[in-house]
């Protein structure tokens, strides 16, 4: 049962959700960090503190050191256990979401994509007031959501909705 006594729609598999969340938001930090340092020489502190300018705006968030940084992580882990969640209750409904992981993770991933790009970032503290330019590291992200963020959370969905909990 859940707090407010609801029946809980994955009793003691919400762990699998979880943990796909996870391995997505650490697949996705690892090539972010990896791209970013390649091209900028910049590390994994300046992601976290980019990902905490959400809430706090750029100046605050680069002038916070490790607290941004924290909660950039915090949030960057938050946003990919959500992510996984929403995949795994849509499959819930949808069950070829679960049963197809390969064909629907990649495909919720290009969804992710877009949302984050076009609609969560905009509205965040982060957003810089420049217009959307094409880039080619523009595809290396989509793919990097297809197969880094998507998949994971489609992989994770299958295996909470499995029928058995261990």
């Amino acid at each position: 049962m859940s707090i407010a006594g609801a029946a809980d729609p994955f009793p003691g598999r919400f762990r699998f959700v979880v943990v796909g969340g996870l391995v997505a938001g650490t697949l996705d930090l690892a090539y972010i960090c990896t791209l970013v340092h390649v091209l900028h020489g910049l590390g994994p502190v300046w992601i976290l503190q980019s990902v905490a300018a959400g809430w706090l705006g750029r100046d605050a968030a680069f002038a916070g050191s490790a607290g941004a940084a924290l909660l950039g992580a915090a949030t960057h882990y938050g946003i990919a256990i959500v992510m996984a969640a929403v995949y795994a209750l849509a499959a819930k409904q949808l069950p070829p979401l679960a049963r197809r992981p390969f064909l629907y993770g990649p495909l919720y991933g290009i969804a992710l994509y877009l949302v984050m790009t076009f609609i969560v970032v905009p509205l965040s503290a982060a957003a810089t007031g420049k217009p959307w330019q094409w880039h080619w590291t523009q595809l290396a992200h989509l793919g990097a959501h297809m197969f880094l963020v998507g998949l994971p959370c489609a992989l994770a969905a299958r295996r909470a909705l499995r029928g058995r909990s261990g």
